[in-house]
């Protein structure tokens, strides 16, 4: 995990916020499950396992608290749902971003860590004096495997 216990709990402690077991629960599934792009179903069933009396709604409640204290991020991958992964914990400005691959063929999500973008970025701040904070982006096509089928 890129975070300790203790530094959410520091974090949390510096927000007003109470440090709850399920606070942390939430965090270590998504730091453990990092390869994968989980719903807050998914996230549930993971957490239930250690804490059966945990609600989905309260699995709902923690994602959005994550999401505003920018410990995770929510993603579309156009499938209907939404899904969460665990943040990159460096400091806002220089968060890193990345991208994800979607096959079309097997429905298979890859994450891209290069990110080519900070150019374009750059040249859009100074062009338009827009300041860009984050982006996302999807490419579409097939992967390694299904291209290797088809042949």
């Amino acid at each position: 995990m890129s975070i300790s216990k203790e530094e959410f709990k520091e974090m949390l402690k510096e927000k007003g916020l109470k440090v709850t077991n399920q606070r942390l629960l939430v965090l270590e599934v998504l730091a453990d499950q990092r390869d994968r792009h989980m719903t807050a179903e998914d996230i549930y069933e993971l957490v239930k396992e250690d804490y059966p009396e945990i609600g989905l709604a309260t699995i709902y409640r923690t994602l959005q608290l994550l999401l505003e204290m920018q410990l995770v991020d929510r993603i579309n991958l156009d499938d209907g749902c939404i899904r969460y992964e665990i943040g990159e914990f460096c400091d806002g400005e220089n968060k890193h971003h990345h991208h994800h691959l979607i096959c079309r063929t097997c429905g298979k999500v890859l994450p891209f860590k290069d990110d080519l973008l900070d150019e374009l970025e750059a040249h859009i701040e100074e062009a338009m004096g827009f300041h860009v904070l984050d982006h996302e982006l999807k490419f579409y096509g097939q992967c390694k495997e299904c291209r290797e089928k088809k042949k």
